[in-house]
This record gives C-alpha cells, sequence and structure tokens, in this order.
C-alpha cells in the first residue's frame, strides 16, 4: 500500500476512534499495513472495519462497514465521518428494533 494511502488510513482510524465513545461500541480493524485487530480478518477484498454492538448488555449484533475504493478520494476527516454516521445508523436501527420505535 502506498504512504500517502497508509497515513490517510491511520488518520481515519485515529478519528473513528475518537468520535466514537459508546462503550457498548466495539471496533476492530482489518486494515492492510495500517491496522490489524480484528480476529479472523478478511483481506481479499475492501479494507473494513468491524462493528460490535452490545444492546441492552445482552443482545450483540456485528457488521462490517467497508471502505470502498472511491472513499479514497475522500480527505481522512470525510472518511471518518461516514464511518461514524454508519455506526450511529446502525445503532439506532437496532435500539429500534430492540426498544420499540421511539
Amino acid at each position: 500500500m502506498q504512504n500517502e494511502l497508509i497515513e490517510k488510513f491511520e488518520d481515519v482510524v485515529d478519528l473513528v476512534d475518537h468520535a466514537v465513545s459508546n462503550p457498548d461500541i466495539e471496533l476492530s480493524y482489518c486494515i492492510p499495513d495500517v491496522a490489524m485487530t480484528a480476529d479472523n480478518a478478511n483481506v481479499s477484498g475492501d479494507p473494513y472495519i468491524h462493528l460490535k454492538y452490545m444492546s441492552n448488555g445482552t443482545h450483540t449484533m456485528e457488521q462490517n462497514i467497508p471502505i470502498k475504493k472511491n472513499y479514497l478520494k475522500k480527505t481522512p476527516e470525510d472518511i471518518a465521518n461516514l464511518v461514524t454516521f454508519y455506526i450511529e445508523q446502525f445503532v439506532e436501527q437496532i435500539d429500534s428494533v430492540e426498544y420499540g420505535a421511539q
């Protein structure tokens, strides 16, 4: 992976880590040459962030958030904003199912 892309991904990881402060959310990364914290990471496709959300302390939902090639033209801040928006949407969707529409 080229240095510029590695630096961009490192910035994205830092920004996402700082933006997500919910203790019920666990993130792991599958970004070759940058962050490989995901267990059994699949490196054959796009890099991704693995999201694990424990709703109400009992029910765990998981989702991979791919970082598509077309995202790479964006700034690290824009990519991090997309990722955190996706995380918020995922959590809201799970909570609405768990607790009913609010």
